[in-house]
């Protein structure tokens, strides 16, 4: 694409772990506008129908779409994004965008994803400007991509020098709290139980990154045959507050 998107070199000072922790607080708060609150990821059909009920089930609900479903690919996207920029390796890059629109089961998952990529790449160059990521979306434009979420996230942190391990860490939280806050308010469920339910994940976000980080980086598959189901089932569903 011929972005040159080299990332900065730090000196690694404490300061600099603490301008990396705050970027990753704000990026990745439910208040930055990627409209993230708007999406269940098929949560909403699965409570409709009963299968989530209770902080309990959601715990395990959430655990299986980290271990199998989007937060295993998410996880891959994201780690293949960033490393990509660390390396210079704009194949990689392309190629890592190229299955992130690919690898969405649905049609909802597939606006989900690329909808708050959107969204996050035109915050970032608004709030944060940086001449390397306006390049990388004019490249993205020119060739009608979009970039999913996860990579969009992945290549920010690239190029601020935000390490791999905490970044990745960050945004499969993120994901997992936005879950959580989709039932809260779908059951719903009182903020004590939602906060219980984080808790409970904190184990599970870990195992994530782990994996992610431990498997092959071209290793992108996933099988959450019941979320994508309970998301097809959403496209139709009768009365609805979330887009996905």
């Amino acid at each position: 694409m011929g972005t040159g998107m080299n990332k900065d070199t730090g000196t690694g000072t404490p300061m600099d772990t603490d301008i990396h922790l705050i970027r990753l607080m704000t990026w990745l708060s439910p208040s930055f506008p990627v409209g993230a609150f708007a999406f269940s990821h098929g949560l909403e059909h699965a409570v409709d129908r009963g299968d989530v009920t209770d902080a309990d089930t959601v715990i395990r609900w959430v655990e299986g779409i980290l271990a199998f479903g989007a937060g295993r690919t998410d996880a891959a996207l994201f780690r293949n994004a960033h490393e990509a920029v660390g390396e210079n390796d704009e194949a990689r890059l392309a190629r890592a965008v190229e299955w992130g629109a690919t690898l969405r089961p649905t049609a909802e998952l597939a606006l989900e994803s690329a909808a708050q990529g959107r969204a996050f790449l035109d915050q970032m160059t608004r709030a944060w400007p940086d001449r390397r990521l306006d390049a990388w979306k004019q490249a993205l434009a020119a060739t009608d991509r979009e970039a999913a979420y996860p990579i969009a996230v992945g290549v920010a942190c690239a190029l601020r020098q935000i390490p791999l391990r905490p970044a990745l860490t960050a945004y499969l939280h993120a994901f997992a709290a936005n879950l959580v806050s989709a039932v809260v308010r779908l059951v719903p469920l009182g903020q004590t139980d939602g906060q219980r339910a984080l808790a409970a994940l904190e184990a599970a976000v870990v195992a994530c990154t782990d994996a992610a980080l431990r498997r092959r980086a071209d290793d992108y598959g996933g099988a959450a045959l019941t979320v994508d189901w309970h998301s097809t089932q959403h496209e139709t569903q009768y009365t609805r507050l979330f887009r996905s």
